[in-house]
């Protein structure tokens, strides 16, 4: 084993992605290779307790009289895939215990009290409640601390259960060791690195649910050592787990100062203070590269420079500027609107020169319609008609370049389908698409499917500051219903939004797109870092495991 480069190097690969997990995983191969701990001399224990044991299963599922043990078939030579270390046998996983499969609950079974039943769900999260069963089980199927459990299904690996006493569900093995063969805790170590080799192996299939035979993992090749080396394996694995949880733990507290930090940051942005707004956004944009590590924290970078953008707080305004209230006025006389504003008081302060608006005062509706399966005019034609999964389509992440369906002005003239002009932004407007708060602008004259809806904003209006102010309106603030959630053009329509001057929309549209583009850069540079990390921990670990002839050859 070679681990002395992997430590020296840690610090700069702690923060690669799933670097402490990799690590944990490593340890468990170099212990299950025989690469971990001294060997014991040479001798027959291990082949002798491999023998013992068979006879040990063979005479425990007789006595059951419900279980049957079929003796494993010889290892072959071409089975093993790597070196045996010296003292170790091959064997297969059939040899190290009795596996029982769970009872096949169904929901109708489950009582309010009584036996927990044991899920794959109370495997891997403590925190999920048990469902329950009332009657008398058989004793093989009953779990109890210390039990090792394996999940065959779903989830793929293997469990030491600690939690009380409970019957096993399907999906689940129950393992009775083989007596002296393997130390439990060996054991479990063993058929986690099993049920994880099937796992990427063509024995795992399924495409709903991953999922193992039961014939393939019983056959499958295993290595084991002395039971006194087990011991030393056991207690070296917990040494090194140990020590990974230090490192996570570590991790953990420089994110959380880090995020501390951000989020600091960005309140003092989004709830500014105007005295101070001045210097906390200089620090913000300044320190925030070094407090950047993971992608959601540039999100939010996003969020709060759009927030800013649309509060009047991104760029200082200009007394020359025309104000607000004359470019109203010019769009009123092409969008006529009597809606009165909801809530302007949640816009906080506005500069002197901006507006509280309604929001449909700003354009006017795009409405859509239904989507008729027998039109003869769709699939040909220059319009789109679009749905919301056209949303999602590989190139309409602003702009909408394509769609699954065309229509032609005969087919919208008799369906009463609108065609909505280019620069029109749409999004969902029921289901659970509105919580993506997707926006999307029509690079075309296009239909709408009934559950779109849009605004054709005045081209008084910087078309790029109208998608900026878009962006930044949350419609799950407004929708209404549980079931279906949907949004009413009646509450939508008055929303309260700012309305800055033309001249400064084009300074607004400006900054942003200069501080979107510093956000572009940050998420390369974290990508780069990333990659670089991993790179290098994929190098020092294929290092670490590679044999000492081969690194001594590498080295002449």
């Amino acid at each position: 084993m070679n681990a002395e480069r992997l430590l020296a190097y840690y610090e700069r690969i702690a923060d690669a992605p799933e670097a402490i997990e990799r690590l944990r995983e490593f340890i468990l191969d170099l212990a299950m290779q025989g690469k971990l701990v001294e060997h014991d001399p040479p001798n027959l224990a291990a082949r002798n307790a491999l023998t013992a044991a068979r006879r040990f299963l063979e005479d425990k599922a007789g006595q059951t009289g419900r279980l049957r043990w079929k003796p494993s078939s010889e290892v072959l030579p071409s089975e093993v895939r790597r070196d045996v270390p010296p003292g170790w046998i091959a064997a297969r996983v059939n040899d190290t215990g009795l596996y029982i499969n769970g009872l096949a609950f169904k929901p109708s079974d489950w009582k309010s009290s009584g036996i927990p039943i044991i899920r794959i769900q109370n495997l891997t999260d403590p925190s999920k409640e048990f469902n329950y069963a009332a009657g008398d089980f058989p004793d093989e199927v009953m779990v109890r601390p210390g039990d090792v459990l394996v999940s065959w299904s779903a989830t793929l690996d293997a469990f030491v259960w600690q939690r009380g006493d409970g019957v096993l569900n399907q999906h689940i093995f129950r393992v009775i060791p083989a007596e002296g063969l393997t130390e439990p805790r060996f054991l479990h170590l063993l058929l986690h690195r099993a049920i994880r080799e099937m796992a990427a192996s063509e024995h795992a299939h399924g495409l709903a649910m991953m999922h193992i035979n039961r014939g393939p993992f019983m056959a499958h090749v295993v290595l084991i050592p002395s039971l006194t080396e087990q011991h030393r394996i056991v207690a070296k694995v917990d040494e090194l787990m140990a020590l990974c949880d230090q490192l996570a733990a570590a991790r953990a507290a420089r994110e959380t100062a880090r995020d501390r930090l951000a989020v600091a940051s960005l309140a003092r942005l989004n709830i500014p203070d105007p005295d101070t707004f001045a210097d906390d956004a200089s620090f913000a944009l300044e320190a925030l590269p070094a407090l950047t590590t993971r992608a959601d924290q540039i999100k939010q970078l996003r969020q709060t420079i759009l927030n800013l953008a649309v509060a009047g707080k991104l760029v200082p305004q200009n007394p020359n500027d025309e104000p607000a209230s004359e470019l109203l006025k010019r769009i009123a006389t092409k969008h006529e609107s009597s809606v009165e504003i909801d809530h302007p008081e949640e816009l906080g302060e506005l500069p002197p020169s901006w507006l509280a608006v309604p929001l449909i005062s700003l354009g006017s509706w795009a409405i859509g319609c239904g989507f008729p399966k027998n039109e003869q005019g769709l699939n040909k034609g220059p319009h789109f008609f679009l749905k919301v999964s056209d949303m999602n389509l590989p190139g309409n992440e602003k702009f909408i370049s394509t769609a699954n369906n065309l229509i032609d002005d005969e087919a919208a003239r008799r369906m009463r389908a609108k065609i909505h002009p280019a620069g029109t932004i749409i999004f969902p407007k029921i289901g659970g698409a509105i919580a993506t708060n997707k926006r999307r602008v029509l690079t075309k004259g296009s239909a709408i499917d009934n559950n779109c809806l849009g605004i054709t904003f005045s081209t008084e209006l910087d078309c790029e500051w109208a998608y900026l102010l878009l962006t930044t309106l949350d419609f799950t603030k407004y929708q209404v219903g549980t079931a279906v959630p949907a949004l009413q053009q009646g509450v939508l329509e008055r929303i309260a939004v700012g309305l800055p001057p033309v001249a400064e929309q084009h300074r607004i549209v400006a900054k942003v797109d200069e501080l979107m583009a510093l956000c572009d850069r940050l998420e390369a540079s974290l990508a780069a870092a990333a990659a670089t990390r991993r790179r290098l921990l994929d190098t020092l670990l294929a290092e670490a495991l590679a044999p000492a002839e081969a690194r001594e050859m590498e080295l002449a």
